[in-house]
């Protein structure tokens, strides 16, 4: 590898982080303050983050795919907590692992 790879490799930012983040805090911040827009404001804001690094690194039709991911985990988290009876730490765990996961082997491996 020559130097330059291996300086890119250690800044490039993970856009896994940023879907962790915006699940797990947006739910952390609209559970401990109550209010909900707050944590759908967190939210939102990591995935307009992490889709901007999709759309950079792997193109619209990725951004579009993970995004729907995204997406689909809040929705999910929603579905094991009210819908199944899963704790909602515990459903919201699940969905970040599997969302941040699947995001970091589609957009952030090199």
């Amino acid at each position: 590898m020559t130097s330059s790879v291996l300086t890119r490799a250690r800044t490039r930012f993970p856009s896994a982080a940023l879907v962790a983040a915006g699940l797990a805090a947006g739910f952390g911040i609209a559970q401990g303050t109550g209010v909900r827009a707050l944590g759908g404001a967190v939210f939102a804001l990591g995935g307009v983050a992490a889709a901007v690094l999709w759309t950079q690194r792997r193109g619209g039709a990725v951004a579009l795919g993970l995004g729907g991911l995204y997406v689909g985990a809040f929705v999910l988290a929603h579905v094991l907590a009210i819908g199944v009876g899963l704790p909602a730490w515990l459903a919201v765990g699940l969905v970040t692992v599997a969302a941040a996961g699947t995001t970091f082997l589609v957009a952030d491996r090199l």
